[in-house]
């Protein structure tokens, strides 16, 4: 064995310049929702409740780097990189805007405070690295992500995730239909819905307005299984939902703590 295979190996972190400096105060908040082993998952979990404040300095400075990036054409977006911590803090979700970043390729939400991504990310459509890498908050991602069909690398916290391989922390559970005159589709609670609002079917893009059926699907999105929340206008459409990856609950489900998991690694 030659003196070079006997020294250590330096790797680069090509996060180091994700976030920006932590200025003394932390960026995000602690989350353990799911546990981290199969000691400590819990029995049941919950949608994150948070709200995002829209009069927020980091809400406001994310909009203004969104419109800057569209205006740019620019392939990679890191937007926490050029925000403070207490910024990187105030920012619980994207908005509907990232919507015009059709060129960027490469996305990068490393060490985040975010809870939820909303469906527009689905027209990122020239997407194809997608990094969430250590934002604890994701535990899952909306259907919608699956319209980025050019993504085929993706670093994720997996074991954050709902239904995870690792140890198969339940997923939270969900109405499997609720109709219009039970509950207001343009305002619900994020603790109950994992959203604050559901304009239009992750499925067939038509507006939902007369009743939104939700359901879990586990699908792979570049090198990762995620946990995806399907919100359908029809029966019809989830009956055209894929396949969820092998290996994992095999139909489209409501989640709760009676949902059969196959057993975690």
């Amino acid at each position: 064995m030659s003196p070079d295979e006997n020294s250590p190996q330096v790797f680069p972190n090509r996060f180091a310049d994700a976030v920006g400096s932590p200025q003394g105060e932390p960026g995000r908040d602690h989350c353990r929702c799911v546990g981290y082993s199969k000691a400590t998952r819990p029995v049941t979990v919950s949608f994150h409740k948070d709200t995002q404040d829209h009069a927020a300095e980091g809400w406001q400075h994310l909009l203004t780097l969104i419109d800057e990036a569209a205006a740019d054409g620019r392939t990679e977006f890191t937007p926490f990189r050029g925000m403070s911590a207490a910024e990187r803090r105030q920012v619980v979700t994207l908005p509907s805007t990232i919507a015009k970043l059709t060129a960027v390729r490469r996305l990068v939400l490393y060490g985040t405070n975010l809870v939820r991504l909303p469906p527009e990310i689905g027209a990122m459509t020239n997407l194809e690295v997608f990094e969430p890498y250590t934002s604890h908050r994701l535990h899952w991602y909306p259907y919608e992500l699956t319209r980025c069909i050019k993504v085929t690398d993706s670093t994720v916290s997996t074991r954050v995730l709902y239904g995870n391989s690792k140890f198969r922390p339940p997923f939270p559970a969900l109405r499997p239909v609720t109709h219009a005159n039970q509950a207001d589709f343009a305002e619900l609670d994020p603790g109950v819905w994992g959203t604050t609002a559901v304009r239009t079917c992750s499925v067939c893009d038509r507006p939902v307005n007369q009743e939104l059926r939700q359901v879990w699907i586990s699908s792979r999105v570049g090198t990762d299984v995620l946990p995806l929340l399907v919100n359908a206008c029809s029966a019809n459409c989830l009956a055209t939902l894929p396949k969820p990856e092998p290996g994992y609950v095999p139909t489209p489900h409501t989640g709760g703590s009676d949902i059969a998991q196959p057993v975690g690694r």
